[in-house]
């Protein structure tokens, strides 16, 4: 079993990890900030995140931290790049130089939003070319990982992240320009017989491969497991276009496909700044690196409804614990 610490632990995508890290028998422990936080299921350590020294303290001991905090208030990183740079970069830089001190795995969460948009499928050798503020903060804090880790560092890219919040009881977020919440609004609203608007449009990410929050925690299970460095691409193994990935939606949910209408996002709904259209990423090398099987998006899909429709987590990949 391995020791883990999660920073980002309360957020979405941190509190999938977390979750199925600690199914697997895994010790959790997440990082925050003060102890004024909100309880969360797992052991948690207030730990100085300004601090090397204090976030070296808190994972002395440990095998591998998980490093998927961010600050996703995007007004903000555009207008304030000193407190951009440094709650995305800077966090980073931090945190892998303490886990150097401790002799820790890094794993650093970053995006299909470090590319570009103009290629398919991309491979996880590809170092991206991001097109916004937030693809190069991101893009930045890879290449933390790359300097200061080279042999031990992974970097775990996700994309159009599909799943159940575990840590707090909210309703679906509302559409964006992203693949963010997609499914479960879309689902939130059909269920409820409303329509549902299909942003379309220049300015809207309209391919992705999806991933999903829990599998994502299954597959890092594995990188921790396996001690294994580089950089990964935990999504499912089928690119998709927005339409038909909503009428795929309705065809696992059993929802009606008539609600779906297609329409240009609301001004208020885009985002500051440029998107890129085509955000696919190629599993091929992670599933070699990782052992993992078919990871088809319909299943996938599936694992979801499961979650909505019982509230237990589910996921594909097994645990592999050293």
């Amino acid at each position: 079993m391995a020791k883990v610490a999660i920073t980002g632990s309360s957020g979405f995508v941190g509190g999938n990890i977390a979750k199925v890290l600690q199914l697997a028998g895994h010790e959790v422990v997440g990082l925050v900030r003060s102890s004024d936080a909100p309880k969360l299921p797992w052991e948690t350590r207030v730990t100085d995140l300004s601090s090397i020294n204090s976030i070296s303290k808190s994972i002395s001991g440990f095998d591998a931290i998980v490093h998927s905090a961010i600050a996703n208030d995007f007004n903000r990183l555009q207008q304030d790049r000193i407190f951009a740079y440094d709650a995305f970069v800077g966090l980073t830089q931090r945190v892998v130089h303490a886990a150097n001190q401790e002799n820790v795995q890094p794993i650093y969460i970053s995006t299909g939003w470090v590319m570009d948009g103009t290629s398919h499928n991309v491979a996880e050798s590809d170092p991206g070319n991001p097109v916004n503020f937030y693809g190069v903060l991101k893009s930045l804090g890879e290449q933390v990982v790359r300097d200061l880790a080279p042999k031990n560092g992974a970097i775990a890219r996700i994309e159009g992240v599909m799943g159940v919040h575990q840590t707090q009881e909210v309703g679906p977020r509302t559409q964006d320009v992203g693949f963010g919440y997609f499914v479960t609004s879309l689902v939130s609203d059909l269920r409820a017989g409303k329509t549902f608007t299909v942003f379309g449009g220049e300015r809207v990410n309209k391919m992705t491969a999806p991933s999903h929050a829990a599998e994502c925690g299954a597959e890092i299970e594995r990188i921790i497991s396996r001690k294994v460095a580089g950089t990964f691409h935990l999504v499912g193994d089928d690119a998709i276009a927005r339409m038909d990935y909503a009428r795929l939606v309705c065809e696992v949910f059993d929802l009606d496909s008539a609600l779906l209408r297609e329409s240009d996002p609301p001004q208020a709904d885009l985002f500051p700044g440029a998107v890129p259209v085509d955000t696919s990423l190629s599993n091929v090398v992670t599933k070699q690196k990782l052992g993992l099987g078919a990871l088809p998006l319909r299943k996938l899909l599936e694992c979801l409804k499961n979650e909505i429709d019982t509230g237990e987590i589910s996921f594909i990949t097994k645990p592999e614990v050293a």
